[in-house]
């Protein structure tokens, strides 16, 4: 596991921002392939998913390693997986981008959600996803797929560097999902991350509310005028009462 873990305080603040604010400040640090590429929620909830990654990586199947039977094995990894993902992690994926056949399905998926876990990634698709789509626990894939996993995947390894939707994905990584997308934190810059988002959430509320009343941008999105950052503190106060 991450030798940083996540902070309650730091997870409360990451339940707040969006998802694309957060990858604005990946950006400033230098790192632009965090956003997780084509997957999406299967259902909005309206609220992030936040939690700290525990991976499952799928390699190609070769067809005398992939009968039924496999699931006969307790210690399959795909199963193993589900039945040790910690509470209150995100159980992610790599699929290797193949929505060909399925990631995992709704029993899976209900078994997780029972266990705690905070919610579900893959950059392949999920079977039962109509079933799933209605759970509350937040999962995201690239589109419904029906066939078992064993039609095209062996499920390989726990716990490992993946990566999922070409992003990197490091056990204890910090994953973020929103109504959008997903992204990926690296742990060591959780805590900074999730502060410096809440701070930019703040103004860009504000920057809302100006244009929303027919202020331009220039000047005030990025702020370059001074009188504007001074305003912002003046309407961030008047909400704090």
């Amino acid at each position: 596991m991450s030798e940083h873990p996540l902070k309650p305080e730091t997870r409360a603040l990451l339940e707040k921002v969006s998802v694309a604010t957060l990858a604005t400040v990946m950006y400033k640090h230098g790192l632009r392939n965090q956003v997780i590429q084509d997957v999406r929620p299967l259902s909005q909830k309206g609220r992030n998913m936040v939690g700290p990654a525990f991976t499952l990586r799928y390699m190609p199947a070769r067809e005398d390693r992939n009968q039924l039977v496999e699931f006969r094995n307790p210690q399959h990894p795909q199963r193993h997986a589900v039945e040790i993902c910690p509470e209150g992690h995100v159980m992610v994926m790599d699929s290797r981008k193949s929505a060909y056949a399925a990631s995992a399905g709704d029993i899976l998926i209900n078994r997780l959600m029972a266990r705690g876990v905070a919610g579900v990634v893959t950059d392949g698709g999920f079977r039962d996803a109509m079933n799933i789509a209605e759970l509350d626990i937040p999962s995201y894939h690239h589109r419904p797929a029906s066939l078992t996993n064993l039609t095209t995947n062996e499920a390989i390894d726990i716990n490992v560097p993946i990566g999922c939707g070409d992003a990197p994905v490091f056990p204890g990584d910090i994953m973020v999902g929103d109504d959008d997308s997903v992204i990926v934190i690296p742990a060591h810059l959780a805590d900074e991350t999730a502060a410096d988002a809440t701070e930019m959430t703040a103004y860009e509320n504000f920057v809302l509310s100006k244009v929303k009343s027919g202020a331009s941008i220039i000047g005030l999105y990025p702020a370059t005028k001074e009188e504007n950052l001074v305003e912002f503190q003046k309407w961030r106060s008047e909400q704090s009462e």
